[in-house]
């Protein structure tokens, strides 16, 4: 009996952890070199600017419908994506713009979709939720709360069932983890041994309800446990974790050892989408988290205090980076919109 109590004392504790903390069992940390350092960073950077440029044209009534930026979850999709290889997949939720620019999608075409122009990766009729690349293998940001995994789990089945010896990587959020088609998901993929790695980003609160909330279990890591899925819980906010834990993952995969799950604990700094507020936390846990445990900020430390790096070439990088994103915010104003036509294509009956 005072094991029991033990045990549940442990859980209550881990489930009051304030939001703001790293993972409570980080595992190993991959040790960069100087190009994997710098690449990570103008990924990182990539993915921020792009996502402020994006929320600037929101507000000026630019870009129409759902927005969901990733600001601050940018070490998970960079560190996975550093870990895969050609012929791997990715397919995600409606927090997807980083995930399209890491896999190599041109920022021009993915923020034209947002401005639903007709040099949008979907034409100008996606949107924010809705863009692919078969040539990328971005199998695409969805807007149903969970659809990416038993998607995903699809696209897996399907490199099984060829041989190709790829894995799908499929992205959902804490909220998505408590989907009842997540289960039948994990249920298929165990039993058939399918190439996936379920990557969670737990940012904690979700479209604005804490997880301490709405999970009766928190630790989302353990959530494959009673399908003999492993799991392991990292620091979503170092990039160096997230690739070690992503290789560690994508090996077991194709080893043929079935599916794993990697919960990376991550933040995100905005609200769950350009009209959230977020006034279910306060200002200063978000400020915590920019001040001492940002993904991108963690990278240039670490370059300046091995003197890979001075400040000057740092912000070299991030003005290169910012030209970039401007030069696609201009090809997204001005680019013309689709032809009326255009309503006809694509559409299967």
């Amino acid at each position: 009996m005072a094991v029991a109590k033990t045990k549940e004392a442990d859980q209550i504790a881990d489930v009051r952890r304030p939001a703001a903390e790293p993972a409570a069992h980080p595992g190993p940390v991959a040790d960069f070199s100087k190009e994997e350092e710098f690449r990570a960073l103008r990924q990182m950077l990539l993915i921020r600017r792009f996502e402020e440029k994006a929320g600037q044209m929101y507000g000026m009534g630019l870009i129409g419908g759902f927005c969901h930026l990733y600001i601050g979850q940018e070490a998970v999709v960079v560190g996975v994506q550093m870990a895969k290889r050609d012929g791997d997949q990715m397919i995600t939720g409606y927090r997807d713009h980083g995930h399209m620019l890491t896999c190599g999608m041109d920022p021009k075409g993915v923020m034209a979709e947002l401005t639903g122009r007709r040099g949008g990766y979907s034409k100008g009729k996606g949107g924010s939720m809705h863009m692919f690349s078969r040539e990328k293998n971005f199998y695409g940001g969805h807007g149903i709360v969970g659809a990416p995994v038993p998607i995903g789990t699809g696209l897996a089945f399907a490199n099984k069932y060829r041989g190709n010896d790829s894995v799908c990587l499929t992205f959902f959020g804490d909220g998505a983890a408590n989907q009842g088609q997540v289960y039948e998901s994990f249920n298929m993929a165990e039993l058939w041994k399918l190439p996936v790695v379920y990557v969670i980003e737990n940012n904690r609160y979700a479209m604005g309800t804490s997880i301490t909330r709405s999970s009766a279990q928190t630790d989302l890591s353990r959530r494959g446990l009673s399908f003999n899925i492993p799991g392991v819980e990292v620091d979503g906010m170092d990039v160096r974790a997230v690739k070690a834990a992503g290789e560690e993952a994508i090996a077991w995969c194709r080893a043929g050892k079935g599916p794993t799950i990697i919960e990376t604990m991550t933040y995100r700094y905005r609200g769950h989408s350009m009209s959230d507020p977020a006034k279910y936390r306060t200002k200063e846990e978000v400020d915590k988290v920019r001040t001492e445990h940002d993904p991108i900020e963690q990278v240039r430390a670490r370059l300046l205090a091995k003197k890979w790096a001075s400040e000057d070439e740092l912000k070299k990088i991030d003005a290169s980076v910012r030209a970039v994103i401007n030069e696609a915010s201009e090809f997204a104003t001005n680019d013309a919109e689709p032809d009326p036509a255009e309503l006809y294509t694509d559409v299967y009956r």
